[in-house]
Order: C-alpha cells, then structure tokens, then sequence
C-alpha cells in the first residue's frame, strides 16, 4: 500500500525539500511508498542538479516576471512549473520499479498515459522520459537513486501558461512549439481534482498497488524545514553550478 500526499499549492523550495525529506525517510524504513502531488503556488524554474543556471534560465526575463528558481536533486533539465500544471513525485522501494532507469521511466510513463486516456487524450511514450500527444510533449520525467530508494518526479501541463515558459527557459524559446497541455488538446481544463484522480488510477493500475491518503510524518516535516532553511532556499545551492 502506498501513502498518497497531495501539498497542491506550495512554493518551490518547500516542495523540492519535500521531496528530498520524504526519500531520506524512505531510506531509513520510516517512511511508506509515497506518491506526493503538488502545484506552484507562483511561477519557478525547477533546475536539473547538474546544469548551470545561467546557462538554462533567462535571468532578466526571470526576474521581470517573478518567476522563482530552485535547484532540484535530481538530473535533466530546467522545466517551467506554475499553477496550471500537476507535479508528482513517487518515492518507493528499488524492487518495487526493478530493472533499468530507462524501465522504470517507461513503467511511470504508462502510467500517466493511461491517465490522459481517463480524460480522453491519446498519449505515447516517447524514450526515455517524455508523453507525446500528437508529437508534442504534454509530460516529462526525471529520476534520482540513492540507497535502496528511487524518486522519480515530472510534470503534467494542465493548462500551463506555455508564453511564460517560452521567455524564461532558454531551451523553450526553441521548443516551445512543441509543447501541449491537456487545456489545449480538450479546449479546456479539466477540474485539477479529475486530473488527479486519473493519475492515482494509472498509477495503481501501471504498479499493481493500493494507494490510500496520508500526511507528512513529524520527521518529515523537521527535514523538510531544516533542508528549505540550509539548502533550496539559498542562492549558494540554485547557483551551485
């Protein structure tokens, strides 16, 4: 059985702590199998660990428009995150996704494909880590390991403001014609509750495993303050590269 925490409209920093929090607690067997949902309180640009910030945001467009940075823990690229997209994040058990990275991309993508298909879009798994609706990418992945735990986390753009992501990401002002949201393929935004519900379902379905409602432990809680506090929120760790 998998615990299902659902934060909805938090910052940046919090929720990049939040995560960390909960895959160190996963590691020290305190934790349950999480799926965590969350969406941006305010624009921010969640940085790939290992990329240089000033190479990947416009800083100037950035700060004109009150878009945030944060550096999260694991690898790919700087993604534009606001209210109008559903962030998710699956803390489990090495054994519980076996095989490859690349395997277990697929399996977590098969899962948000079924989830498109509640809500009537067709999607494709496009190698390693994307959803591609009609060639265009409504979805993406990215993962870290450590110990006996994997955390896999992306995004699903609901009805993102996609001119904003254009400005601020460099890569976007190159790729932002290839990118879709649920918004633009139905016409308009489903209730984020929906979307939500048919996430939990192609999980459960695409993993085989109960998924029931739960809340932060107290130690998650003192980890996820203490790493906003000395980690996510300062300057030193966004511009660490």
């Amino acid at each position: 059985m998998w615990r299902l925490l659902d934060s909805d409209l938090r910052d940046a920093a919090y929720t990049a702590a939040a995560d960390e929090a909960i895959l160190i607690a996963r590691n020290e067997g305190v934790a349950p199998s999480t799926l965590h949902f969350y969406r941006r309180d305010a624009p921010a640009v969640s940085i790939g660990y290992f990329q240089k910030t000033r190479e990947c945001v416009d800083l100037e467009a950035a700060a004109a428009e009150n878009v945030s940075l944060v550096r999260r823990m694991s690898g790919g690229s700087a993604i534009y995150t606001d209210s109008g997209q559903l962030i998710y994040s699956l803390t489990v058990d090495r054994s519980e996704v076996p095989g490859t990275e690349g395997e277990a991309f697929e399996r977590v993508c098969r899962a948000l494909i079924d989830a498109l298909s509640m809500l009537g879009i067709e999607a494709t798994h496009h190698r390693p880590n994307d959803v591609l609706v009609r060639g265009r990418k409504i979805s993406g992945s990215a993962q870290v390991r450590r110990g006996s735990i994997v955390a896999l986390h992306g995004t699903i753009l609901v009805d993102t403001d996609l001119d904003r992501m254009e400005r601020v990401l460099r890569s976007a002002k190159r790729t932002a014609g290839g990118m879709t949201s649920i918004a633009i393929e139905l016409g308009t935004a489903p209730p984020m509750s929906d979307v939500k519900s048919a996430v939990v379902s192609g999980f459960r379905r695409a993993f085989g495993t109960g998924i029931s409602e739960g809340s932060m432990s107290d130690r998650e809680n003192e980890l996820t303050a203490h790493l906003v506090e000395t980690k996510y929120s300062t300057a030193q760790h966004t511009f660490l590269r």
